[in-house]
């Protein structure tokens, strides 16, 4: 067993207690979110933080090898939008000549 391995108990309901430090070492405390993830070796639990920015990380990447960065594709969200909410109203460029 690795150093950094700590066991525990499974009790009633499923729960387990994270140990303290593995807590103190994530920032984790009473409310905090953390996502259970199935890996071929076991369950990954981590900050649910930490997966939101790891699978930002993933989009970005996956952006970038089409040529595409996140700002712009942010951008095209809002142009789509603004087009579909003037569809949806049937609004006109009401600008000021």
């Amino acid at each position: 067993m690795k150093e950094d391995t700590v066991l525990a108990t499974v009790r009633k309901k499923g729960q387990i207690t994270i140990p303290l430090e593995m807590r103190r070492q994530l920032g984790l405390e009473e409310g905090s979110v953390v996502a259970f993830v199935m890996t071929e070796d076991g369950i990954l639990i981590s900050p649910r933080e930490v997966l939101t920015v790891q699978a930002l990380d993933r989009i970005e990447h996956a952006l970038s090898e089409q040529g595409i960065s996140l700002d712009e594709l942010i951008e095209s969200g809002r142009e789509i939008r603004e087009e579909l909410i003037e569809q949806e109203y049937d609004l006109q460029d009401q600008t000021p000549e």
